[in-house]
């Protein structure tokens, strides 16, 4: 079998969903073996960005790719059209930070993919297999992945709401099932949620237009082009999240409430339990990831790092990690946690120093992970200030605190940072802390 890229250049405009800017995408020809990669024109001399977990900087109601300014916003639409038509290697050219939205869905892109033509070229095409089964939790998402010699996608979402409640669906994922099945799938979102995600710099170019918008009882912005379009277009977002594993996926996904950063998570795992199948003939384990992707931490890593143990440990994963500038972690609140049995017996609340010492402990991993070194046997960090510490809700049981916490200021060992700690979406606890690295 041949690689594939485009036959020739084509181009589509628009803005962009999220940041709501204008850009240019061009989709041009690439040569065999250089895989899928989007380049900013309109930042001189920056990189090209791999389409490969990798290079993911973020996840929440979106997948970003690069670092810095150099950076691809919502990718998941245009990675689900090239992956779904089988294109092995390709440049996307964009001269903005986002790509169009267009009409919410994917079907813009694969269908001008599509009729430009795809030419084949030498090479083999890589795939992922798997040689046992796969299986992980991040928050309310649970996936499992099974070896298969198909991509085959079975996802379950469900709903508070009377049109969606709980949908189920099945594909045979291939260029002639996502066309007709998924590709037309639009993102949905909901009118109570408006306020919340502007207020974070998001959903600047979304409109009645360009998504599926309902209010508490139905949809204000025209028919649905499926009763069950909204489990369709998770489905569609799962193919483009799965594209960055850098190869075609052999393998049955079971996906009950899938999110990007749960994809993105088990896009890390299949690639760490996977096996690559070069064009070349060679097989690798890929258990041996780029520098980025290794960054993105589980419990082993933390303790490596963290001097923490039970029951003082506070941070379960880290979900995202600039070095020296942003670090998103989430603690998994449990009712088996010792502070319960006396804060307050018959009304577990957690208490509110316990939130900004987890909220530290996920500063504590950017700050000392980033200076290259095992430090949990040699060193230590301490608190020196907290300032504007605010609670805006108790925490109970059940919870999943997410944790974002960016840099302010580092000189030395000391380093001052502002978190924001969130339940379901909403701020619960926020603070400014500044911390100290010393020896034990």
């Amino acid at each position: 079998m041949s690689r594939f890229t485009v036959a020739k250049p084509v181009t589509l405009e628009g803005i962009g969903l999220h940041l709501g800017k204008p850009c240019a995408l061009i989709f041009n020809p690439a040569a065999s073996g250089s895989g899928i990669r989007f380049r900013r024109t309109d930042l001189p001399g920056a990189a090209p960005i791999s389409a490969t977990v990798s290079e993911v900087s973020a996840s929440e109601r979106r997948t970003q790719l690069g670092s810095g300014d150099n950076t691809v916003h919502t990718v998941e639409h245009v990675l689900a059209a090239v992956s779904a038509l089988g294109i092995d290697d390709l440049e996307i050219e964009m001269d903005g930070p986002e790509p169009p939205i267009l009409d919410g869905s994917a079907s813009p892109f694969f269908d001008i993919l599509k009729s430009c033509g795809l030419a084949a070229q030498e090479g083999e095409p890589d795939y992922l297999t798997l040689s046992e089964p796969v299986r992980i939790i991040d928050g309310d998402s649970v996936y499992e992945a099974y070896p298969s010699n198909d991509f085959q996608l079975d996802v379950t979402i469900e709903f508070p709401h009377p049109l969606i409640g709980r949908q189920s669906r099945k594909f045979n994922v291939g260029a002639d099932v996502f066309e007709s099945e998924m590709s037309r799938a639009r993102t949905f979102g909901f009118v109570s949620e408006v306020e919340w995600l502007r207020a974070r710099g998001l959903i600047k170019g979304a409109s009645v237009d360009n998504a599926i918008v309902l209010d508490e009882t139905g949809v204000v912005s025209g028919p649905l082009r499926w009763h069950d379009e909204f489990v369709r277009h998770k489905a569609m977002d799962c193919v483009g999240d799965l594209a960055l594993t850098g190869a075609k996926v052999r393998a049955r996904i079971v996906a009950v409430k899938p999110s990007h950063r749960g994809t993105v998570t088990l896009v890390r795992e299949l690639a760490r339990a996977g096996v690559i199948n070069r064009g070349n003939g060679m097989s690798e384990k890929t258990e041996e990831m780029p520098e980025r992707a290794k960054s993105v931490y589980g419990i082993e890593e933390i303790m490596k790092v963290l001097a923490h143990r039970y029951p003082f440990l506070l941070v379960d994963r880290i979900l995202e990690i600039e070095e020296g500038k942003r670090i998103v972690g989430l603690k998994n609140v449990t009712i088996n946690e010792p502070f319960f049995q006396g804060h307050f017996p018959g009304h577990p609340i957690m208490p509110g120093v316990l939130i900004i010492e987890a909220m530290a402990q996920v500063g504590g991993v950017l700050l000392m992970g980033g200076m290259g070194e095992q430090i949990s046997d040699s060193k230590v960090a301490y608190f020196m200030s907290l300032d504007k510490v605010k609670f805006r809700r108790p925490v109970k049981p059940g919870d999943q605190l997410i944790f974002e916490i960016e840099i302010i200021q580092i000189r030395g060992t000391v380093c001052k940072t502002k978190g924001v700690a969130r339940v379901d979406g909403e701020v619960v606890c926020e603070a400014e802390m500044a911390a100290m690295v010393r020896d034990k």
